[in-house]
């Protein structure tokens, strides 16, 4: 049983790269448009935010002389040409959808309106949300936040390359627990690194719920939807 009527779903740069050492990889690509587009056939509405690290990271650049502004600037054009191939590769599957910039940059994209997203989601259509908030010093994940409240999204869905939210870096510590479910203030008390705080604080004021799962595994959209066991639900309780 489908348990939302509209996702946002933040995917990771970094995932788009696949086994490459930067860049895109046209299979990963194709196998998160055929994911998203299976979830659509399902009748749900879906926003998407996608962040830049696969090609630039601002925080990053810094430490390679990169002024911060103009790091994270670059970093937020990084996330518009990811948005342009996912497009591409979800028009290739056969899902319409549009892609809006936080900065204008027309003809690339559409500038980004709160009613026009929500329109083109009740339409049926995929909204790709790109160029973070279209200020520095934010990460791609308090932007995703922060549409995803905007289109009053009943989830956001975290894809990234784990499989939930453990109680230390798994990949570092081979017996830290993995959470089916935790809360916001547990994840504070823990000090867990899922998002920024800032994303995090957004969160939480505002009652949206995230779930933290691996993208990277074929047809773990679908499943997260479907009967809501992958990945790591964070609550406010």
């Amino acid at each position: 049983m489908v348990s939302y009527k509209r996702i946002l779903l933040k995917l990771s740069g970094e995932s788009l790269m696949g086994q490459q050492q930067y860049g895109i990889d046209p299979s990963r690509l194709q196998d998160y448009a055929e994911e998203i587009t299976a979830v659509k056939q399902l009748g749900i509405q879906v926003g998407i935010v996608v962040g830049g690290g696969n090609i630039f990271r601002g925080m990053t650049g810094t430490g390679k002389g990169f002024d911060r502004v103009k790091g994270d600037q670059m970093g937020m054009l990084a996330t518009v040409i990811n948005s342009l191939a996912l497009q591409s590769a979800l028009k290739t599957a056969g899902t319409k959808s549009h892609v809006y910039t936080s900065i204008r940059m027309e003809p690339v994209g559409e500038f980004y309106s709160r009613e026009k997203a929500i329109e083109v989601l009740e339409n049926g259509e995929v909204a790709i949300i790109a160029g973070g908030t279209g200020n520095p010093y934010f990460t791609t994940d308090t932007a995703s936040v922060l549409r995803g409240i905007e289109i009053e999204a009943d989830v956001l869905l975290k894809g990234t390359r784990v499989d939930g939210i453990y109680s230390a870096d798994p990949e570092k510590v081979p017996d830290a627990t993995r959470f089916d479910s935790i809360t916001f203030d547990e994840v504070y008390a823990r000090g867990l690194k899922i998002m920024d705080l800032t994303a995090l604080t957004l969160c939480r004021e505002n009652n949206l719920k995230i779930v933290v799962f691996n993208m990277d595994k074929k047809g773990n959209l679908l499943r997260v939807l479907e009967d809501g066991k992958i990945g790591t639900l964070v609550t406010n309780r």
